[in-house]
């Protein structure tokens, strides 16, 4: 099975190994301790303390192989290579929204730096996706559950 490239920007990138180095030191001691709790409880066969730790361990170890995963195939997004001409990744678009006549604006990112909270939107969104490669004051349609929906492109900054 081919890999997929996974799009970061630097932040993002940070922000997972930081991840992935808290999960392989701290976490891990944290559960080896647990275990080492519950064995001496004694009789493994009704040890729910036990049996929670191992849990936990492997959930962890899952997560480490995925963020090990993830920054192997990561292309950091170089701030230099991003321009204001085209909606990138790595771009904040001011948008309106044309139903409501509202303006929003969107950080595209990749697909593991999402935050609906922070709008910060993926690349590979009907929205992201329908905003990539576009110009200043074009209108792009993105076919929505609620139907097409039309986004006049305000601004595109860094």
């Amino acid at each position: 099975m081919e890999e997929k490239e996974v799009l970061l920007t630097q932040e993002g990138y940070n922000r997972l190994e930081q991840e992935l180095e808290y999960l392989r030191t701290e976490k891990r001691a944290e559960i080896a301790d647990r275990i080492k709790v519950a064995l001496g409880f004694g009789d493994l066969s009704e040890n729910s303390e036990y049996d929670e730790a191992k849990t936990s361990q492997a959930e962890n170890e899952m997560k480490i192989a995925e963020l090990e995963n993830k920054i192997r195939h990561a292309k950091i997004i170089d701030e230099k290579d991003i321009d204001t001409e085209t909606v990138q990744v790595g771009n904040t678009v001011k948008v309106l929204d044309m139903e409501f006549d509202e303006k929003i604006e969107y950080t595209i990112v990749g697909s593991t730096e999402v935050n609906l909270a922070e709008n910060k939107i993926s690349n590979e969104s009907p929205l992201g996706a329908a905003l990539l490669g576009a110009k200043k004051n074009k209108v792009v349609e993105v076919n929505a559950p609620a139907g097409v929906m039309k986004y006049k492109i305000l601004s595109i900054k860094k």
